[in-house]
């Protein structure tokens, strides 16, 4: 077996590298009761990875291996080789950027038709392989839900995502996410739930 490289540490869990595989361990909290931590950890890698393998019968998503342990609290998955796009976006001539952007808004359609909820997503966690291939990573945030409030959530996590990281071409990008979003069935509820999210943002700011 090869050895451990480790790729991440972040506050929830540990990203290491071995071989042709990513290991992501997540971390115990010291401040929760150990039993109760335990618990947690075991049932959100089980959420997880779970929401790993639905969503790889939809889009590019690395397919977990299974839980072998009823108690394991990593996940195994294969590394997947190329850039992160919050690297590799501005790279990009500004036909292929539009065209990426709306690929991207084509998979959160598809996710959200399955009612998934990825819950973090920004150009981060989101990698572009050497095909020009988009995919979706660390749904550690992710949940199920059918409400349109949920989903109107996630796309305003990408609009402010894309506004920090990608404050010169934001707008284009985003508009060209909305493009691939209207596959979805529910894209017009939802982008109007987005508008009210967005002014409760707004009104928060103010006070």
């Amino acid at each position: 077996m090869s050895p451990e490289k480790l790729i991440y540490q972040g506050a929830e869990a540990v990203i290491s590298k071995e071989g042709e595989f990513i290991i992501k361990d997540r971390i115990s909290k010291g401040y929760r009761i150990p039993e109760l931590d335990r618990k947690i950890i075991k049932q959100r890698t089980k959420q997880e990875a779970r929401i790993l393998e639905k969503a790889s019968k939809l889009i590019n998503v690395p397919f977990p291996e299974p839980l072998n342990d009823k108690n394991q609290t990593f996940i195994k998955m294969p590394f997947i080789k190329g850039k992160k796009m919050s690297e590799e976006l501005d790279n990009l001539d500004k036909k292929t950027a539009e065209k990426t952007c709306t690929k991207i808004g084509e998979s959160i359609a598809k996710l959200h038709d399955a009612d998934i909820i990825h819950g973090d997503l920004t150009t981060s966690n989101m990698i572009l392989d050497s095909k020009n291939n988009i995919w979706f990573i660390d749904f550690g945030l992710g949940f199920h839900s059918k409400r349109i409030e949920d989903k109107a959530v996630d796309l305003h996590l990408i609009k402010q995502a894309l506004e920090a990281k990608h404050f010169k071409n934001w707008n284009k990008y985003f508009e060209a996410i909305v493009v691939g979003y209207k596959n979805s069935k529910d894209c017009y509820k939802t982008l109007e739930q987005l508008k009210k999210v967005e002014s409760r943002g707004r009104y928060k700011d103010k006070h």
